[in-house]
């Protein structure tokens, strides 16, 4: 009898093997940008380590993901294999590029429309339709388009920033790849749960040397490989999910809200800090301290702490798509959007009461 013929013992292999490849190279890595001198830039004021610290574990995670997807993935059919790894690829080339060397954001950006459009158009990895948002259903080919690569483009650039404090978004990746990796296994599909599995492994591996205190980051090469696999995967789902006349009865009601809530830490604060920079006539890709993971650190946490915290609201909001799925798309991704908000409120208001020597009940409303 094969591994592949019992299905559990087929994801625990893809694990094991994914997390065993990061783990043994993850040393060799630091070892090498050590010798070479190859650190975090301490001139940044946005740094929260005062030593420099190797940031190519993305490389590691890129190398278990793409040997474990060609060993065991059998997602040819529904996701060529050829044109997601070739979008890997290309991620993976400037974002190791940009970790040796440094990258322009033009130059980021282009690279990202790139694989994206890669994605969508030879991938076929788009959205065909708004699922009732907006009362809109399907939309036409060239919207879908449009569509899907802003999505792909804006969750790539939501994983790369919410990278900024130790295991964050390692743990954050690993609670989005392996929730739709179950979602894809109660639903039946090999393909994408093996899929998922690859990059869970991958992360496991590297967050044992990723927790505080860090001796290595995932760096641009991990955080964008990470951002495009969280978005295929979404995406994935979300259309496995649609109703349509040859899928009178899909697994998941509410798939887009499900998706969201998945993905909603990094999305929330791509959205809030883009907002922001914007009103404030900046570039959005200028960076700052005003992300989420750094405001719970102003409120005294520790890097662990802030993850942790992190990481459990993101499975509440998956806890509350799952149970209340039935309410439908629009109604739950405005309630999961006016969560954010008050959550954000309520973080800018305990800022405020710790920056001040006494308390007053009116700071609450200011």
């Amino acid at each position: 009898m094969s591994i592949f013929d019992t299905e559990w013992l087929y994801y625990l292999v893809v694990i094991v093997i994914s997390g065993l490849v990061s783990f043994i190279a993850i040393p060799s890595i630091i070892f090498v940008a050590r010798e070479r001198h190859l650190y975090d830039d301490l001139q940044s004021d946005r740094k929260e380590h005062d030593h420099g610290i190797p940031r190519l574990g993305g490389v590691a995670i890129f190398c278990s993901f793409t040997i474990v997807s060609l060993l065991f993935a059998k997602y040819d059919a529904f996701l060529p294999t050829n044109i997601l790894l070739t979008s890997c690829i290309i991620l993976f080339a400037v974002g190791l590029k940009d970790d040796l060397a440094g990258a322009g954001p033009g130059t980021k950006f282009m690279m990202q429309f790139l694989v994206a459009a890669i994605l969508v158009v030879l991938g076929n990895v788009r959205l065909t339709s708004l699922y009732g948002v907006f009362n809109v259903q399907e939309i036409p080919f060239s919207a879908s388009i449009i569509l899907s690569v802003i999505i792909i483009m804006f969750v790539v650039n939501a994983f790369n920033l919410i990278d900024g404090i130790d295991g964050l978004a390692g743990t954050i990746g690993l609670v989005v790849c392996l929730t739709f990796a179950v979602l894809f296994i109660h639903m039946g599909q090999v393909e994408m749960a093996s899929l998922a599995f690859s990059m869970v492994g991958a992360l496991v591996g590297f967050l044992y040397y990723n927790y505080s205190p860090a001796r290595i980051f995932m760096g641009d090469t991990g955080s964008l490989l990470l951002g495009l696999i969280s978005v295929v995967l979404g995406i994935k789902f979300i259309e496995l999910n649609k109703f349509s006349p040859s899928n009178y009865d899909p697994v998941f009601s509410s798939a887009p809200a499900i998706a969201v809530a998945v993905i909603i830490i990094p999305l929330f604060d791509t959205f809030r800090v883009f907002s922001l920079r914007i009103l404030k006539r900046k570039s959005p890709f200028a960076a700052d301290r005003n992300h989420i993971h750094h405001r719970i650190l102003r409120l005294g946490f520790s890097h662990i702490q802030t993850t942790c915290l992190l990481a459990l609201t993101n499975l509440i909001f998956i806890y509350l798509a799952l149970e209340f799925r039935d309410w439908g798309n629009f109604v739950l991704i405005f309630l999961f959007l006016g969560i954010c908000f008050l959550i954000n409120w309520v973080t800018t208001v305990l800022i405020r009461v710790k920056d001040r020597k006494s308390f007053k009940l009116v700071y609450f409303f200011k």
